[in-house]
């Protein structure tokens, strides 16, 4: 779930930790459906949408970018994705799309360990916000969103390391315990990339979960001409 809190009742509200005193700072509540479960939300406040520019109301957008967490391989679970949603009244958030990595384009499920999102980028460096989002994708590498209109977001660039000799294959809870059925792919060894993040001067950093180590990297092509470079540090 996804919770929006008067941050002055949260911080000065009474500290006896009551179901009462629990919600007493909450403004609205989102929960998400049963199969997904959220790993990072990362506001976009103030957003101007070009398509509503010419509206007299509307124009200007609160965002709120929620990012799920895979947790089987092999897709034995629910697709976990990226969510965009408008909170622009904040008593009422409410979805407005959604996005994944298709699966067919790698062959994902099949490639062995988890496939699906796990966290975004968290920096407000000027550089990408608002612009450009980056999410962790498990064994399909690092991905880049255009989110300029987060009523449609569209991927702009990907990168997936290649394995090497300090990949190793992971487990995960439900297949130690023996509760998810065996395949080939179970033992392979796969990318996991798991976190990324972003500076101020535009480089971006992923680590995998599998010890395949760190990559820094850079954008390249059309998609390097959205971000904001006149705002990176020098």
């Amino acid at each position: 779930m996804v919770q929006i809190v008067d941050r002055a009742k949260l911080l000065s509200g009474a500290a006896e930790p009551t179901p009462e005193n629990l919600l007493s700072p909450q403004i609205a509540r989102l929960d998400l459906p049963p199969m997904h479960g959220a790993h990072t939300v990362f506001p976009m406040l103030g957003m101007d949408v070009p398509e509503f520019a010419k509206n007299l109301l509307g124009k200007k957008r609160d965002m709120l970018v929620i990012t799920d967490e895979a947790i089987q391989k092999e897709c034995l679970e629910g697709r976990q994705m990226v969510w965009f949603v408008d909170a622009s009244t904040e008593t009422k958030p409410f979805g407005v799309a959604s996005w994944t990595v298709p699966e067919k384009s790698g062959n994902f499920c099949a490639r062995g360990g988890r496939f699906g999102t796990h966290s975004s980028n968290e920096s407000t460096a000027p550089v990408f916000y608002k612009k450009i989002m980056f999410f962790a994708h498990f064994n399909a590498g690092v991905r880049a969103l255009d989110v300029r209109d987060p009523f449609s977001p569209k991927e702009i660039a990907y990168f997936i390391p290649a394995v090497n000799k300090n990949t190793v294959v992971l487990e995960t809870p439900a297949s130690q315990a023996g509760k998810l059925p065996y395949t080939e792919a179970a033992n392979k060894v796969a990318i996991q990339t798991n976190n990324v993040e972003v500076d101020d001067r535009g480089y971006i950093y992923i680590v995998d979960r599998a010890n395949t180590g760190m990559h820094i990297l850079e954008l390249t092509g059309p998609a390097r001409n959205i971000a904001d470079w006149s705002a990176a540090a020098k």
